[in-house]
């Protein structure tokens, strides 16, 4: 028990645990945003107009061909000096960075559920007397969005793991803070193996839940 308590598996879990906060923080409010901005760039591939359907491609396409890395660092450096000539706080440019990324992943995935549902749906409304936006909100975005859990959740593994990326910004995630102890104590293999350990105690039985709930959910 000395030995196991003297080891530097154990001892680095106290650090990690607290980067275990941060990254669960900015992970949920990044999702909620990102959920929002989804919805929104979503619909708006679905839009009529040709304004919005080419705004909401081009948001999606520039975010989802651009590297994560290079969109934090352009968030937190490049926008303060660049552009609105005030600085933003590290906790701030990662929530934003982790939104943006994710609400152009949630796009396609709002996008492809809500073209899923049978146009005889949208058909079934119009004859029942509804107009489009009541056609969408109570006939095809209940369905659409029974057909998103599962994609949602596997985005929420990937904006989870995507959090070490913060690190480069002095974000006390799990990453940094397993860095910070090593450094300190010389022991990276056993910081890196505690690390990754730990994310795995998260993404494994997210991953279990959600292939449960999708056959379960029948999508």
């Amino acid at each position: 028990m000395e030995a196991i308590q003297e080891s530097h598996y154990y001892n680095s879990l106290p650090f990690l645990l607290k980067g275990l906060r941060w990254t669960a923080f900015i992970t949920f409010a990044g999702l909620f945003i990102g959920f929002i901005l989804g919805a929104i760039f979503g619909l708006g591939r679905l839009s009529k107009s040709k304004i919005i359907s080419t705004l909401s491609t081009v948001y999606v396409e520039v975010v989802r061909g651009t590297p994560m890395l290079a969109q934090i660092l352009f968030i937190y450096a490049g926008l303060t000096k660049g552009i609105i000539g005030f600085n933003i706080d590290a906790v701030t440019a990662s929530i934003t960075a982790i939104a943006i990324n994710a609400g152009a992943y949630i796009a396609e995935i709002v996008r492809g559920a809500v073209y899923s549902i049978e146009k005889g749906q949208h058909e079934a409304g119009r004859a029942m007397g509804l107009t489009q936006r009541q056609t969408m909100r109570y006939i095809i975005w209940p369905q659409a969005f029974k057909r998103m859990i599962p994609p949602l959740g596997n985005q929420f593994v990937i904006s989870l793991k995507d959090t070490s990326l913060l690190s480069v910004i002095a974000i006390p995630e799990i990453v940094y803070q397993g860095k910070q102890y090593y450094n300190i104590t010389y022991s990276p293999f056993q910081t890196l193996v505690m690390v990754c350990l730990l994310y795995l105690v998260i993404t494994i039985p997210t991953s279990l839940y959600l292939r449960r709930l999708e056959r379960k959910l029948d999508v």
